[in-house]
C-alpha cells in the first residue's frame, strides 16, 4: 500500500506542488489584502518620513554590498567544470544569476538555467548538471545555521522569546544542514567525488554570509528608521520568516516572507504601517535595485552574444542609427534656429513651426542663436563625415546648448529627455567617428554654403530694404529687421558664424595623412614592375602627375595604386600594378587606408573582373567605354582587307619616308624635334593627364619613341610606347604629327609598330580607350548608361565619339569594356565632373608652353630635376 501510495504521488506530484503553492499564494494575498486596508497612505509616509538622501544612499551601497557573498557560488562553480573564465565575466554572470534568483527564484530554476547559461561554454551537460547541483545543494546551508543561530539565542539567552512558538519552523530547517553534511561527506559516490573538504566549506561559508548579511541588513533598515526596539530580538524572527519564504516556493519568499515578518514585528510593538515601510526599503534595496543592474548586465551580455552571432551587424546598426539621429537633430536645431534669428515674426506666426520649436536649442541673443546655429551646422558637417576630431567639439556644444536650454524656470520634461538621448547617441556613435582628417565633398559643400550664403544675401536685402522709404506691402513688413541695430547685430553675427565656419573646417582637416604626398619613387616602381609585370596604365606612373600607394606584404611592394585627390574622392587610374595574387588583401588595405583619411575611392577604367569585385565590396559601377586590341600574330599586311594599309605604305617608301624606333635616352636636338611637332599638333589646345600623357622629357625617356621621317630626316610624326613589363601586350600613349606630315602619316606610324611589335614577339597591340563606345545601347541599361550614349550619338561637335570608335575599329580584333566603379549613394555627377577637372588639368610641361621660350626651358628643366 506504501509504495502504491508513492506511486501515486509520483504522478501527481506536479499538480500537488501546484495546489500547494496556489493555496499558499492565496493565503497569502488574503492576509496582505486585509493588512493592506487596515493601513492608510499618510502612515505609511510618516513612517518613512525620517529617511534623508545620505540615508538612502548609505542603504543602497550597503545593499548591492550584501549581494556580493552570494558570488561565493559562482567563483565556486567554475572549479567544477573545464574551461577559463575571467574574474569579470564571473563577477558579471554571478551578479545577474543571484539577483535574478533572488527576485524570481522559481524554485532555483532560473538560477540553474542562468548559470547553465553561462558557464556551459567548454563542458557537457553532465558536467554541467552535476555542478549546478552541488550548488544548489548549499544554498539553503547558511539559514538551516541560522536557525540553530536563533534557537540557541530564544531557548539559551532568552532573546525574541515572543517567537518560541515557531521553534518547529527553526527545527525543520536547523536539520537540513546536518543531514546535508552527513549526506556529502559518508556517501561514495561519483557525484561527490570532487567535492573537496574546502570547496564544501567555502559553499558553507557562502551560504552563512550570503544569509547573515541578508539579515543584517534588514536590521540595518530598522535602526536606520530609528524604531524604538531590541533589534537582535527581530533576528529569530527574520529567519523563521525566511524558512516559510522558503517553504513557500514563492520567488523571493514575496508576500509569504512579508506576512510573517508583519506579523512577527508586531509582537514586539512595531505598528502595521511601519512594519509595511520597512519592508518596501528591504524589497528596494536588496531585490530590486540590484536586480535593475544585473537586468543592466544581462542585456549587455545578451546583447554581446546576440551582435556576436550576427557578425556584428547589430552593433553597427545601433551606432549608426545614432549617428544618423546625432546629425540630423545637429542640422534640425541649427536650422530652426537660423530662422528664428533672421526671420522671428515670420517664424513665430507659422503654425509648422510653432510645433517643432519645442524640440530645438534656445538661446536669449540674436548674435547667440546666429553663432550656435552655424556652430551645429559646422560640426554636423565633420560628424556626419566621421572625423574624429570633431566629437569633443560637438560634445562641449551639445552639453553647453543642453545647459543654456534647460535653464528655464519651467524645466521642460520632455524635451530634456530628447536632448538626452542626443547626448546618448553621441557617446554611442563615438566609435563611429575614427577618421583622421575631413574632406568637403562637393554635396557638402554645396549644402552648407547655400544655406549661409541664401542666409546672408536674404538677410542683407531684407535690411537694405528695411532702410528703403518704400518698405513695400504690409505683407513684407514681417520679414523685415525691427530695427537698424538689431539688423547690424545679425549681419555682425552672420560674419562671426562665416569665420567659425572656416575655423572649423580647419580644425577638421588639420591632420593630414603622409601617404596623400608621398613623394615619387622611380626606382621602386621599376622594380616592382620588372618583378611581377605591367599593365596598361602601368607606364603613365612616369607622368609623376599622380600619387603613388604601395602595399606591402613583409615589407615587400606587392601592388601599386596610381591615383589623385580632388576633394574627398580618391580617384584611381586603372586596374593594380604588380601582383595580382595579393589583390583582395591590396584592395581592403586601401579602403580602410583612404576610409581613414576620410576619402572616397573612385576607380577609373577598370575591367570588367575587377568591377564586379569591386561591387561586392559596395561599389556601383557605370560602363565608360571599350579598349581596343589588336591581336598582332595575325596581323598582315597581305591580303584585299589590308590593301589601303599596304598601298600606304608603298606610298611612304616611294616618297622618302621612313619608319624609325628611337631607343632612350634622347639627345637634346630630338627633344627639340619632337617638342616641335607636339606643339605643331597640339595649336591653342591644352594638353590633358591623368588618364592620358603630355609632352614631358623625363616621361619621354622611359621608354622608346616611334617617329616618322622625310626624305631629310626630318621628323613629322611620333608615338611614344608605352611597355606593359611583360614582353606581352604594348601600346602607345601620345600620337602626334606636325603640319608638315603627309596625310595618313599616323596610319602608316600604326602599321609600322604593328609589325615592328610582332616580329619583337608581342602578342597584343593595345590602341586605347574610345570613351561611351556600346555604353546604354539597350533600353534596359541604367539612366546615366541611356543618357552617357546620347553624348556618344550627338556629341560630336565636343568630341568626336564616334569617329575615334570608326578609326580605331579598322584595327582593333577585339574590345574589351571598361568601367567607373564608385561608391553606392554616391553622385555620380560630381564624381565624374570632378574626374573631368582632373583629366583637363594640364601637365607642367602644358602649362610652360605659354611662358616665353626661355623661362619655358628653364622650368621644365627645373622641374624635372626635382622629380628626380
Amino acid at each position: 500500500m506504501w509504495q502504491r501510495l508513492q506511486r501515486w504521488v509520483q504522478k501527481r506530484l506536479t499538480l500537488i506542488k501546484g495546489i500547494f503553492l496556489l493555496s499558499v499564494l492565496l493565503l497569502v494575498i488574503r492576509e496582505l489584502g486585509r493588512i493592506g486596508h487596515e493601513i492608510s497612505g499618510e502612515q505609511l509616509r510618516v513612517a518613512l518620513g525620517n529617511l534623508d538622501f545620505s540615508t538612502c544612499l548609505l542603504l543602497a551601497v550597503v545593499g548591492f554590498i550584501a549581494v556580493l557573498p552570494m558570488l561565493i557560488y559562482d567563483f565556486t562553480i567554475v572549479e567544477f567544470l573545464p574551461g577559463k573564465f575571467s574574474l569579470g565575466y564571473i563577477i558579471r554572470s554571478g551578479w545577474v544569476t543571484n539577483t535574478f534568483t533572488n527576485l524570481a527564484g522559481m524554485g532555483g530554476l532560473l538560477g540553474a538555467s542562468l548559470r547553465a547559461n553561462f558557464y556551459s561554454a567548454a563542458a557537457t551537460k553532465k558536467q554541467v548538471l552535476y555542478a549546478i547541483s552541488k550548488i544548489a545543494l548549499f544554498l539553503l546551508a547558511g539559514l538551516s545555521l541560522a536557525c540553530w543561530v536563533a534557537l540557541a539565542m530564544i531557548f539559551g539567552w532568552h532573546i525574541g522569546t515572543p517567537y518560541q512558538g515557531y521553534w518547529f519552523w527553526l527545527l525543520g530547517g536547523g536539520l537540513y544542514f546536518p543531514v546535508l553534511f552527513a549526506f556529502t561527506r559518508l556517501t561514495d559516490n561519483e557525484f561527490f567525488r570532487d567535492l573537496t573538504w574546502a570547496r564544501e566549506l567555502r559553499l558553507i561559508v557562502g551560504s552563512s554570509l550570503e544569509w547573515g548579511s541578508c539579515a543584517l541588513f534588514f536590521l540595518l533598515i530598522g535602526w536606520t528608521l530609528r524604531f524604538p526596539l531590541d533589534f537582535a530580538a527581530v533576528f529569530p524572527m527574520f529567519v523563521v520568516a525566511s524558512v516559510a519564504g522558503v517553504i513557500s516556493m514563492i520567488p523571493g519568499g514575496l508576500g509569504s516572507f512579508d506576512v510573517f515578518m508583519i506579523f512577527g514585528l508586531g509582537l514586539l510593538g512595531v505598528s502595521r504601517a511601519d512594519a509595511v515601510g520597512w519592508l518596501l526599503l528591504y524589497r528596494l534595496f536588496y531585490y530590486l535595485l540590484p536586480f535593475c543592474v544585473g537586468v543592466g548586465l544581462f542585456v549587455h551580455d545578451a546583447g554581446h552574444r546576440l551582435n556576436r552571432f550576427f557578425s556584428g551587424l547589430p552593433v553597427t546598426l545601433l551606432r549608426r542609427g545614432a549617428h544618423w539621429f546625432v546629425v540630423t537633430f545637429m542640422y534640425f536645431s541649427g536650422v530652426m534656429m537660423l530662422l528664428y534669428a533672421t526671420i522671428p515674426d515670420v517664424v513665430l506666426a507659422n503654425r509648422l513651426y510653432m510645433q517643432l520649436i519645442p524640440f530645438m536649442f534656445y538661446f536669449l541673443s540674436q548674435v547667440t542663436n546666429l553663432i550656435m546655429a552655424f556652430l551645429l551646422i559646422g560640426l554636423a558637417r565633420g560628424v556626419r563625415a566621421k572625423v574624429a576630431r570633431a566629437f569633443w567639439p560637438t560634445l562641449i556644444v551639445l552639453v553647453l546648448a543642453i545647459g543654456n536650454t534647460l535653464w528655464r524656470e519651467n524645466f521642460p520634461g520632455g524635451l530634456a529627455l530628447l536632448l538626452g538621448a542626443v547626448l546618448v547617441c553621441l557617446l554611442l556613435a563615438k566609435p563611429e567617428l575614427s577618421r583622421q582628417s575631413f574632406h568637403y565633398s562637393w554635396g557638402g559643400l554645396l549644402t552648407d554654403g547655400s544655406i549661409y550664403a541664401v542666409t546672408f544675401v536674404l538677410y542683407a536685402i531684407l535690411g537694405l530694404v528695411a532702410r528703403s522709404p518704400h518698405r513695400g506691402p504690409l505683407v513684407l513688413q514681417a520679414w523685415l529687421p525691427t530695427s537698424t541695430q538689431v539688423w547690424l547685430n545679425g549681419l555682425g553675427g552672420l560674419l562671426i558664424a562665416l569665420i567659425i565656419l572656416l575655423a572649423i573646417r580647419h580644425y577638421l582637416s588639420a591632420t593630414q595623412a603622409a601617404w596623400l604626398t608621398t613623394p615619387f619613387d622611380a626606382q621602386r616602381v621599376r622594380h616592382l614592375i620588372l618583378k611581377y609585370g605591367g599593365n596598361e596604365v602601368s607606364h603613365l606612373a612616369f607622368l609623376r602627375d599622380k600619387t603613388t600607394f604601395f602595399y606591402q606584404e613583409d615589407g615587400e611592394d606587392q601592388l601599386l595604386f596610381l591615383f589623385r585627390q580632388k576633394a574627398d574622392k580618391l580617384l584611381i587610374m586603372g586596374e593594380p600594378i604588380g601582383n595580382q595574387e595579393k589583390l583582395l588583401p591590396a584592395l581592403q588595405t586601401l579602403m580602410r587606408t583612404a576610409d581613414a583619411a576620410g576619402l572616397r575611392p573612385v576607380f577609373y577604367e577598370i575591367s570588367e573582373d575587377l568591377t564586379l569585385r569591386l561591387h561586392e565590396m559596395g561599389f556601383d559601377f557605370i560602363k565608360v567605354g571599350e579598349e581596343g586590341h589588336v591581336d598582332l600574330p595575325s596581323f598582315s599586311l597581305t591580303g584585299k582587307p589590308r590593301r589601303g594599309e599596304r598601298a600606304l605604305v608603298n606610298k611612304f617608301k616611294r616618297e622618302g619616308y621612313q619608319f624609325e624606333l628611337l631607343q632612350p635616352p634622347f639627345s637634346v636636338a630630338q627633344y627639340q624635334e619632337l617638342q616641335a611637332i607636339s606643339d605643331s599638333w597640339l595649336g591653342d589646345e591644352t594638353e590633358k593627364s591623368f588618364s592620358m600623357g603630355f609632352f614631358d622629357r623625363d616621361y619621354l625617356g622611359e621608354a622608346p619613341i616611334a617617329v616618322m621621317t622625310d626624305f631629310h630626316g626630318k621628323m613629322v610624326a611620333f608615338a611614344n610606347l608605352m611597355p606593359t613589363g611583360d614582353h606581352q601586350v604594348i601600346s602607345i600613349d601620345l600620337m602626334r604629327s606636325s603640319h608638315d606630315a603627309p596625310s595618313g602619316s599616323m596610319d602608316g606610324l600604326f602599321v609600322y609598330l604593328f609589325l615592328t611589335c610582332r616580329d619583337q614577339g608581342y602578342t597584343s597591340f593595345n590602341l586605347g580607350m574610345a570613351p561611351l563606345a556600346n555604353v546604354g545601347v539597350s533600353e534596359f541599361s541604367f539612366v546615366e548608361e541611356r543618357l552617357a550614349h546620347l553624348i556618344y550619338e550627338y556629341g560630336s561637335t565636343f568630341y568626336s565619339f564616334q569617329g575615334l570608335r570608326a578609326y580605331k575599329d579598322k584595327y582593333v580584333t577585339t574590345w574589351q569594356p571598361k568601367y567607373l566603379a564608385y561608391r553606392r549613394r554616391e553622385s555620380l555627377v560630381f564624381t565624374m565632373l570632378q574626374l573631368m577637372q582632373v583629366i583637363n588639368r594640364p601637365g607642367v610641361a602644358a602649362k610652360a608652353r605659354f611662358l616665353p621660350q626661355w623661362l619655358n626651358r628653364w622650368l621644365v628643366d627645373e622641374v624635372n630635376w626635382q622629380n628626380r
